[in-house]
């Protein structure tokens, strides 16, 4: 690890940012405030504009594997019966809400949230939030994902503007009635009317935030070298975008771009001489961040890019054309698919790797989850014919009993090695 690294002061006021609204949200929901628990890739626009708390499923999973708990939950799991191909990442949650003892969870447990929701884009979603629902007796709200019989390889030339022939009428009236519905369900809930004037605003503030992270991805990819490691890329996307919309996190995006502008007018990088970019391929390692800067004194070897900063822009500006909900159904209609499936995976992560001269990619498969994992092999093939590396890492991003820290930096170091010896 490179000691003459100064972290961001944007990644300290971020944390901070999170830690005191988390401690907030703590004490609103445990005190009896009314919240919704809901999947990662819903319409969370929708419960922030309606002023309702919530609580996302992979965030509380990455929260509950950040303290170590884990391991505990997945022994339990596989004791308590329930078949090894479950994806833990969503699961998680659920697990330790069956296990019961609220002791051992972060916050001392969850009380049972006022509404759930989830996006069936995956087998066992439904099933899932089912269970949750059983065991909590919240109501249940599952959302349609149809499938587009004609996926664009190149969907972000499309999605910002062009989003109604990319998607499909059909697909978007489906999701826009399904939204209707959701908006009754939290009037009722909060007691508010849904305001489309305002929610027109909101749905701007959105696309301007994201538009500044494209900036932010684009000093990245150009700089001669990294000028910040991505375990501080991470959170300074992903903590904006849990709140994206508000004046908190239109600031936050602000000031993460300047302080990045910053370093590279200043020629700052990870390390001082800089020899191989790497990609990191999937959803963040949460039980061990500090790998990702494993390799660079070792081998001058940074990781240049994970999927949250570019995927702000390419994933998320949708133009409203006068209709922001549908705008929204377009934002939301292919999200996972969009991160995870082919075809929409492979050009994407192609394009990318070009745009930041990616020479390795690290992807990681958590051969448990069927959505997240399958897919990842054509991506692999795409990205090695446009001659980049790729290893895959068999893992999961909140199961650390698959993790082997040691061997996997074995595994990695001979093809770095190789890269180095053909430069010589």
């Amino acid at each position: 690890m490179s000691e003459d690294y100064i972290p961001l002061q944007s990644t300290r006021i971020a944390a901070d940012y999170q830690r005191e609204w988390a401690k907030a949200l703590r004490a609103e929901i445990t005190s009896g405030a009314r919240y919704a628990f809901v999947n990662a890739d819903t319409p969370h626009e929708l419960f922030h504009h309606m002023g309702l708390p919530i609580v996302t499923n992979q965030w509380w999973s990455a929260i509950i594997a950040a303290k170590q708990l884990s391991e505990f939950y997945f022994d339990h799991m596989e004791q308590a019966g329930f078949h090894e191909r479950l994806a833990r990442y969503s699961s998680l949650p659920l697990i330790a809400e069956l296990e019961g003892n609220t002791e051992r969870q972060p916050w001392g447990g969850l009380p049972a949230p006022s509404i759930l929701c989830a996006r069936q884009s995956a087998d066992d979603h439904q099933k899932i939030f089912a269970l949750w629902s059983e065991k909590t007796g919240a109501p249940l709200t599952l959302l349609s994902s149809p499938g587009v019989p004609d996926a664009q390889p190149d969907w972000w030339r499309l999605a910002r503007a062009d989003w109604e022939t990319l998607y499909h009428s059909d697909r978007l009236d489906l999701m826009v009635e399904e939204f209707k519905g959701l908006i009754k369900e939290l009037e009722a809930l909060t007691g508010r009317s849904f305001d489309p004037e305002d929610f027109a605003d909101y749905m701007d503030r959105i696309n301007e935030q994201e538009r500044i992270f494209e900036e932010v991805a684009a000093l990245i990819a150009t700089a001669p070298q990294c000028p910040i490691r991505i375990s501080e890329q991470i959170p300074n996307v992903m903590i904006p975008q849990w709140h994206r919309g508000s004046d908190w996190a239109m600031e936050h995006a602000r000031r993460f771009r300047d302080e990045v502008a910053d370093r590279v007018r200043s020629g700052s990088s990870v390390i001082r001489d800089e020899r191989i970019r790497m990609m990191w391929i999937g959803a963040g390692l949460w039980f061990d961040t500090s790998f990702y800067s494993a390799f660079e004194e070792s081998h001058g070897a940074v990781f240049a890019w994970s999927m949250y900063l570019p995927f702000a822009a390419d994933g998320y500006i949708r133009q409203s054309h006068g209709d922001p909900l549908r705008a929204l159904a377009a934002r939301v209609s292919a999200m996972n698919e969009q991160l995870h499936q082919p075809p929409w995976i492979n050009s994407w992560m192609v394009e990318q790797a070009r745009r930041n001269r990616i020479d390795v990619a690290l992807m990681l498969i958590p051969e448990h989850d069927r959505f997240s994992g399958h897919g990842s092999l054509f991506a692999k093939k795409a990205l090695e014919e446009a001659g980049v590396r790729v290893i895959e890492i068999w893992s999961d991003m909140v199961d650390p009993r698959q993790w082997d820290r040691a061997a996997m930096i074995r595994s990695i170091t001979p093809v770095l090695d190789e890269i180095l010896l053909e430069r010589i």
